[in-house]
């Protein structure tokens, strides 16, 4: 990538604004609702029906007809000349190019989504529903008009898959497509870049803008680039950028993107060796082990807070004095005491993170994948090496910051989708921007919801997980089992094993094929355990056998912190019109019920005073408080990672650049 080349004036981001507050957020939400009302949906529908009887009478045009129309359209969109009646053609267009290009031919729902993607909205579709190629109805607008497009995945296996799979029907569109992983290097990641559409994660993409933010130097103007690099060539090196500017994004399964893996901002950092600050994280994390909760210190699990008493407070002031320099200071000493308290607290091996060759590895609790070059961060990760007695790595230096609600809340043009938005369209609507439109599935839902079952302590419920998947082998049905953490994962395997059933194991210890474990979970006599979000965007093809056989069959055998992750994994059976059926675990020792249970309902249930059927009502109603408590406490997190952001931006207000 050149100079010239490079469109950061042309492509800028958005200066994002504070979110609006009182009588201004009720207003703005009143306006979000009637963005979503029912008639624009219905509107859409006739729309997507019309495009869809425009598409049959493109199918006698040849190849090089269709592309002749598509130019046509091309050099109208590059001249910003759009409107209804194009938007239509276009889509008619491209609607016949996938069948041709791809053997698929978009059904009208696809197309109803591509209409609400084109208009900003955020289309829920079911699991299953073809969001991929959804997705490039949009890409090839945003690409005709020359404007930096990213369709936004969750991880590099679907990067490149869909990269490789949907390049047929852009390359007849005559329009470029690549994609980013997270071991490629400089030059690769400009090459990729350079395309018209790129895919890419969300973490790739934000790192992959900070970093050109620390090259430019708060430059956004292509003037000031080109005098700062005359005046001073060597400082100002234009030839390390990789990006093109930003403009449009369209996420896939938006809401983890957007929600649930916003909750922690993204760090540019460098090690910095610091060989006083290591010898003292091992002295504290030694002295915060000695500490006796609830003398000298309380737990808050459901704020995941560390409360000192006054006995706690008192100690650590004696302590302070025998820390090497700086540390001595009774704030500091303070602050790293209840850094390594987190630690003790609230990071278990093989749940939070993993430990192999000696190095401690964050486990992702939303997919249970391993991060690898990932750390926590103010001594948070040095306090974790001390605790599993490993070499303590270098602290980092923050470079730069951005949180990733304010990172898309930097773009043009947003639009996405998800199999599950309705319960955090409010967050969406707020925060982004974002309207939720529900679209209808291709064929009707065959699930098959089982009847709940509930226990008052684990081993229980594992015993019953394991004999219904038994009964489900034996039969022939394939079982997808999911779990919240690697530990509950182990738990399962072991009983398994123990009688002698055989399954395919997928966590953050084993994870390397996991599009094809997953993809296998639907033949004939499987059993899968994962991760709730394991395997997520690959398709679990069932065997004809297993669809005589009911489908496969999932197995919840915790509830989520989200009910919204909930139904994701619900939602892994019965797609496309294929039978399935699904079946909810629980116990009062789960931990959603432990940090956000009421305390009144989980003792009433402990002491068994309720009848069999109040205690299913009782059951539900303690899940859903729990899962709503959670949610408003994560939310608020959320919230807080924005003011953050903004308190950052107000107190450098004198510099350029936001990231800084």
């Amino acid at each position: 990538m050149n100079f010239q080349t490079t469109r950061y004036q042309q492509n800028k981001p958005n200066h994002f604004e504070s979110l609006h507050q009182g009588l201004d957020r009720s207003a703005h939400q009143l306006f979000g609702r009637y963005r979503r009302r029912n008639k624009v949906r219905q509107d859409w529908q006739k729309m997507a029906n019309s495009i869809l009887q425009q598409s049959y009478l493109l199918q006698g045009f040849s190849n090089q007809e269709l592309q002749q129309q598509l130019l046509l359209l091309k050099q109208a969109y590059r001249r910003r000349k759009k409107n209804h009646t194009s938007l239509q053609q276009t889509f008619a267009l491209i609607t016949e190019v996938a069948s041709r290009t791809l053997g698929m031919r978009p059904y009208e729902v696809q197309i109803l989504a591509a209409i609400a993607l084109s208009h900003g909205y955020l289309a829920e579709m079911a699991t299953g529903e073809g969001k991929s190629l959804t997705a490039c109805f949009p890409a090839i607008l945003a690409a005709w008009q020359t404007k930096p497009c990213h369709i936004i995945t969750v991880n590099d296996y679907l990067a490149e898959r869909d990269t490789e799979e949907l390049a047929p029907l852009y390359q007849f569109c005559d329009i470029s497509v690549d994609w980013i992983g997270s071991k490629m290097n400089l030059s690769a990641r400009q090459k990729g870049y350079a395309a018209d559409v790129v895919y890419i994660t969300s973490k790739e993409l934000l790192a992959d803008f900070l970093r050109d933010q620390l090259q430019l130097k708060g430059c956004q103007n292509t003037e000031q680039q080109r005098l700062r690099q005359a005046n001073d060539p060597s400082s100002f090196p234009m030839g390390a950028l990789v990006m093109r500017g930003i403009d449009t994004a369209i996420i896939d399964e938006a809401d983890s993107v957007l929600i649930d893996e916003a909750i922690t901002p993204l760090l540019i950092s460098q090690p910095q060796k610091n060989v006083s600050f290591q010898n003292t994280i091992i002295e504290t994390q030694k002295f915060a082990e000695a500490l006796t909760t609830d003398i000298d210190y309380r737990v808050d699990s459901r704020y995941r807070e560390i409360n000192l008493t006054e006995t706690g407070k008192k100690t650590i002031s004696q302590k302070a004095g025998s820390l090497p320099g700086i540390f001595q200071n009774e704030q500091r000493c303070k602050e790293l005491v209840l850094t390594c308290l987190l630690a003790k607290e609230f990071y278990r091996r093989d749940d939070n993170y993993v430990v192999t060759d000696n190095k401690v590895l964050i486990v992702d609790e939303f997919s249970g994948r391993m991060m690898p070059g990932r750390s926590w961060r103010q001594g948070l990760h040095q306090a974790i090496e001390a605790r599993e007695n490993l070499p303590l790595s270098n602290p980092n230096e923050t470079l730069a910051r951005l949180s990733f609600q304010n990172f898309f809340r930097m773009f043009q043009n947003l639009c996405g989708l998800t199999g599950t938005a309705q319960e955090v369209a409010t967050e969406f609507w707020d925060i982004y921007q974002l309207s939720v439109v529900s679209i209808p599935t291709h064929r009707s839902c065959q699930r098959k919801t089982l009847k709940k079952q509930y226990y008052l302590g684990q081993e229980k419920k594992w015993q019953a997980i394991c004999a219904e998947i038994a009964c489900c082998q034996a039969s022939g049905q394939p079982v997808l089992v999911g779990t919240r953490s690697l530990a509950a994962s182990n738990i399962l395997a072991e009983m398994l094993t123990s009688q002698a059933i055989p399954f395919q194991l997928l966590n953050a210890l084993n994870h390397k094929k996991e599009a094809e474990v997953i993809a296998s979970a639907g033949q004939l006599g499987k059993v899968t355990i994962a991760t709730n979000m394991a395997g997520r965007g690959a398709d679990i093809k069932l065997d004809k056998k297993v669809i005589h056989l009911g489908g496969l069959h999932v197995i919840l055998s915790e509830h989520h912190e989200s009910k919204r992750i909930d139904r994701q994994l619900l939602g892994r059976c019965a797609r496309q019109g294929n039978p399935g059926s699904v079946r909810n675990y629980a116990s009062l020792e789960d931990d959603l019920l432990q940090k956000y249970g009421s305390k009144l309902l989980v003792k009433i249930l402990s002491d068994g005073i309720s009848t069999q059927k109040k205690r299913g009502w009782l059951f539900n109603k303690l899940i859903n408080q729990a899962q709503k408590s959670s949610q408003k406490i994560a939310y608020k997190q959320r919230l807080n990672i924005l003011e953050v952001d903004t308190q950052l931006e107000n107190l450098l207000s004198f510099a350029p650049s936001p990231t800084k």
